[in-house]
């Protein structure tokens, strides 16, 4: 039923905002992803497109598809997919062809300056307009948590982070901040990004200590990318690396809240075995 109902939902709003788009004959497909399905659609004209849904689950992550098809529109230019129609439920983008990178593949665009080159790039479009806001997402992921789990040091972490002002940006730019292989499609001559639906406008330390956590890097391969960076980005590479250490923090508590919260929302006990480090520093 839910499938019948995304598809003729779907259907409806083509019709309506992408009339040339021949939506008899369509093929729709779930595409399985960490956060949620977003759907695959195969046009009877050979167009192939990607529609993300909105739902309770996504608002409750902090997913917000009209402040991603903004960012989209003004921010991300040619290193993210074009949004084609977009109503209440659903946004809908071109579907980027291309390889998802390897984990090998990352760490091969790392240690070659491509993915320093890349986020760079981005770090020098215009702002979305949409600013980030980290003590906003810790109140909204708290009010989702198991209230079973929640101890007196993990209550006290939240009032710091609630109460503390985050870092002065050394400079505001619009950010992906979910940058990891599988959200990297390697084309032919060209890296693009993808699921921009945690994207907005703050301070490039704060992608890049994102960037270092999702990933797991090494200290010596976040020195290695810091140099490359600041050859295109924000240039004073102490005040930068140093700006990243400030953000750390933020980040692995930004972490913890999320990996709780998709537990929540899925019972996947994957989320708490990802969480447990974090946990283990945050909440004992």
């Amino acid at each position: 039923m839910a499938r019948l109902n995304a598809e003729a939902e779907l259907q409806q709003l083509l019709q309506h905002k992408l009339p040339a788009v021949k939506t008899a004959g369509s093929r729709f497909s779930p595409v399985a992803g960490l956060t949620g399905e977003s759907w695959r659609i195969q046009t009877a004209d050979g167009a192939v497109l990607l529609a993300r849904q909105q739902g309770t689950e996504k608002a409750a992550l902090g997913v917000n598809r009209r402040r991603e098809a903004r960012v989209l529109r003004r921010s991300a230019g040619a290193l993210g997919p074009q949004p084609l129609a977009q109503d209440q439920r659903w946004l809908v983008v071109e579907w980027l062809a291309g390889d998802v990178v390897t984990s090998d593949g990352f760490e091969h665009y790392r240690q070659g300056g491509e993915l320093a080159a890349l986020i760079a790039t981005l770090h020098r479009r215009p702002r979305s307009g949409y600013r980030l806001n980290l003590p906003a997402q810790y109140r909204r992921y708290w009010q989702q948590l198991d209230r079973r789990r929640i101890t007196p040091a993990w209550l006290r972490w939240q009032r710091h982070f609630l109460q503390a002002k985050p870092p002065r940006p050394l400079k505001l730019a619009p950010l992906h901040m979910d940058i990891h292989p599988e959200n990297l499609i390697k084309q032919q001559t060209r890296l693009r990004l993808i699921d921009w639906e945690y994207a907005g406008d703050g301070d490039v330390a704060l992608e890049l200590a994102a960037l270092f956590r999702f990933n797991q890097w090494s200290a010596a391969a976040q020195r290695e990318f810091l140099q490359q960076y600041a050859r295109q980005g924000y240039h004073d590479l102490t005040a930068l690396g140093r700006q990243v250490q400030r953000w750390l923090p933020w980040v692995d508590y930004l972490m913890l809240m999320w990996f709780e919260v998709r537990w929540q929302q899925s019972g996947d006990a994957q989320f708490l075995r990802c969480a447990a480090a974090l946990r283990q520093r945050f909440c004992l």
